[in-house]
């Protein structure tokens, strides 16, 4: 559904992106992630027809970007970070205005509007000036727009920004439900909302890819190294050194201590699962042990290492 090659971005002094290749099949739904300027917006804009690449070719469909543009727009619908929406018409009148640009007539365009409104939870506000809507419900007409004109791929760029956390489950809830139908290229900070609806994720940093995989797959592959948390009660021995002394260990750190338990955060090698070598430590040691648990790696944890930058 879409097909990258090659996409470069200059600025005056600033390559915002840099021969980005990627490719997003049809019915995926991929995650684009990066930091700020990592240039997600920019390739965003160029792939909605906002704005020219300096070089490269990009492809909605079978239509090129740059020279069939308006046949490429056709197949999309996009929802940029900032909604830009008529504030002084109301969400059926904004929506009737949109649809028609797009081509809908008559009883088609009124079908799909009440379509819309269903699908999107916009009965209750559907006569309301859109000036006088939350965030959360503009956010919900942007993306009824985007739909419109049913169109095989949508654009989604920050989507849930500045929803709280009842709203982003419904959104996300909804974005679930559309990748039933649609191709989606979503991108978002939230990166939990990434694992649980993505089935794969394209990382940008500095203006390049620098991952290309499913959640699972990105986190398995991770290099840093690992946690376990371990809560215990050693009488007057400091736990400290005993632990550091187990192979794999990289550090320890005492986190807090309460009524005699201490909670310790341990760091280990890469890809190391010590729960046993602990535990057999307690037990030679005569501890008390209350907690022993491995923190699971995240997407967020392939983030960071991937685009991570010392300062």
């Amino acid at each position: 559904m879409i097909k990258v090659e090659q996409l470069t971005k200059k600025y005056a002094g600033i390559t915002a992106i840099d021969r980005l290749t990627f490719e997003v099949g049809k019915g995926e739904i991929v995650g684009f992630l990066g930091p700020n300027g990592a240039g997600k917006t920019t390739t965003m804009r160029i792939l909605a027809g906002y704005m020219p690449a300096t070089s490269g070719r990009a492809c909605i469909g079978k239509y090129d970007v740059f020279r069939e543009s308006l046949q490429a727009r056709r197949c999309l619908g996009y929802l940029p970070e900032n909604v830009p929406l008529y504030h002084e018409m109301r969400v059926s009148e904004y929506l009737r205005f949109r649809g028609s640009l797009k081509g809908l007539r008559g009883s088609g365009l009124r079908r799909r509007i009440g379509a819309l409104v269903e699908l999107c939870g916009l009965r209750e506000v559907e006569r309301k000036v859109i000036a006088n809507l939350s965030k959360g419900f503009r956010q919900r007409v942007g993306l009824a727009e985007a739909l419109i004109h049913e169109p095989a791929l949508l654009i989604l760029d920050e989507p849930t920004i500045g929803l709280d956390p009842n709203q982003i489950r419904q959104v996300r809830e909804l974005i679930k439900a559309l990748g039933e139908r649609h191709t989606i290229l979503l991108s978002t900070h939230i990166l939990s909302e990434v694992e649980m609806t993505c089935s794969r994720v394209l990382i940008i940093h500095r203006g390049r890819i620098e991952a290309s995989d499913s959640p699972d797959n990105l986190v398995r592959q991770l290099r840093t190294s690992g946690v376990i948390r371990l809560e215990v009660r050693t009488a007057a021995e400091d736990p400290k050194t005993a632990i550091a002394s187990v192979p794999g260990v990289k550090e320890v750190t005492v986190m807090s201590e309460q009524d005699g338990w201490l909670t310790c955060k341990v760091r280990t090698e890469a890809n190391l699962d010590l729960r046993s070598s602990l535990f057999d430590l307690a037990t030679e040691r005569h501890w008390q042990l209350r907690e022993l648990t491995q923190d699971r790696a995240t997407l967020e944890d392939v983030f960071v290492e991937l685009t991570h930058t010392d300062a």
